[in-house]
């Protein structure tokens, strides 16, 4: 199948989601959802990676085209990835139907069609 969009969701440590969004908009990104969430890593995986894991973290969704996904995730590995404060990762999930966004300027958006019944702008 071939993908229009795509989700990028990114796991970092808290306080970190500012710096995920904004090195994701340098690359085309408009905007993200940011989720508070605690992670459940074991000491055996701190072992195996060398780093302490903080339980509170970041989850920042993020829905661009799918052209802008590979740019985006270069920029999140460098900026928040692994090795960083941030220990974020990265990754893409393809995603199927996008309803809500819009590329069209403010007055092009009144020309959108409405649904039946409702009255037009």
């Amino acid at each position: 199948m071939n993908f229009s969009h795509e989700c990028i969701v990114c796991i970092v440590n808290t306080g970190f989601s500012d710096a995920v969004m904004d090195a994701a908009r340098e690359f085309g990104a408009r905007g993200g959802t940011v989720i508070h969430g605690r992670g459940t890593a074991s000491q055996e995986t701190e072992r195996f990676f060398g780093i302490s894991i903080q339980p509170d973290k970041e989850l920042v969704l993020i829905l661009v085209p799918h052209d802008l996904t590979d740019p985006i995730l270069h920029a999140l590995y460098r900026a928040v990835g692994l090795k960083t404060p941030g220990q974020g990762i990265a990754f893409a999930l393809p995603v199927d139907q996008v309803v809500g966004l819009s590329t069209l300027s403010l007055s092009e958006n009144s020309e959108i069609p409405t649904e039946p019944g409702t009255p037009e702008k």
